[in-house]
């Protein structure tokens, strides 16, 4: 990503870390929520103990979800704001650790990854394909993409069609579950929202 607009994206979030965490599915705080992410994901992802590349970590909410669950959790965050939040959850949690840097390019080994996760970022890379190009080689053989995405009622984002189509142009697989559920969300949606896995 251009310098000017990773400085723009990098103070756009930062602007956001502080109340980020209100959203129901941000901070997780909600034990309902914060149980039926959990259930998701660890249907989703391959057994732990497993390393798991949490790339857009936000404020490392996730991360730590799986830190708690025996996963060794990386977590990349293009805010140096919202690494720092993280990190500050993450003073009493083994097993995870966050990195400041772009997502689209994240600076981890590849080749060594069980699983990829990333929620709402994939829509938001300058170039999606070539950002998901890179996530993908990040995983070992046998690793799994997780994709968390939506389509918005504001027009943003990737509808389910797009995201599955990226992944199949890596000629991977690619299955698809809507995620419509109010207990995801903390409430009712309209929009497109959705886990891809491959």
């Amino acid at each position: 990503m251009p310098h000017d607009d990773l400085r723009h994206v990098r103070d756009l979030w930062d602007a956001e870390a502080a109340t980020f965490d209100e959203a129901a599915d941000h901070g997780l705080r909600d034990a309902t929520v914060r149980a039926a992410w959990r259930d998701l994901l660890l249907d989703a992802l391959p057994a732990a103990p497993a390393r798991v590349a949490d790339l857009g970590s936000g404020t490392g909410t996730l991360s730590l979800l799986l830190a708690e669950h025996d996963y060794t959790v990386d977590g990349v965050d293009v805010s140096p704001e919202m690494v720092r939040l993280a990190r500050k959850k993450a003073a009493d949690v083994g097993g995870v650790r966050f990195v400041e840097a772009d997502a689209s390019a994240p600076p981890l080994e590849p080749g060594t990854y069980d699983a990829v996760l990333c929620r709402h970022v994939l829509w938001a890379m300058p170039d999606p394909a070539a950002a998901l190009g890179l996530w993908v080689d990040l995983l070992a053989p046998g690793g799994r993409l997780l994709l968390v995405e939506g389509r918005w009622f504001n027009g943003a984002g990737l509808s389910a069609d797009q995201t599955v189509a990226l992944v199949e142009q890596l000629g991977r697989h690619a299955a698809l579950t809507r995620l419509t559920e109010a207990v995801y969300w903390g409430r009712e949606i309209e929009d497109e929202r959705y886990l891809v896995v491959s």
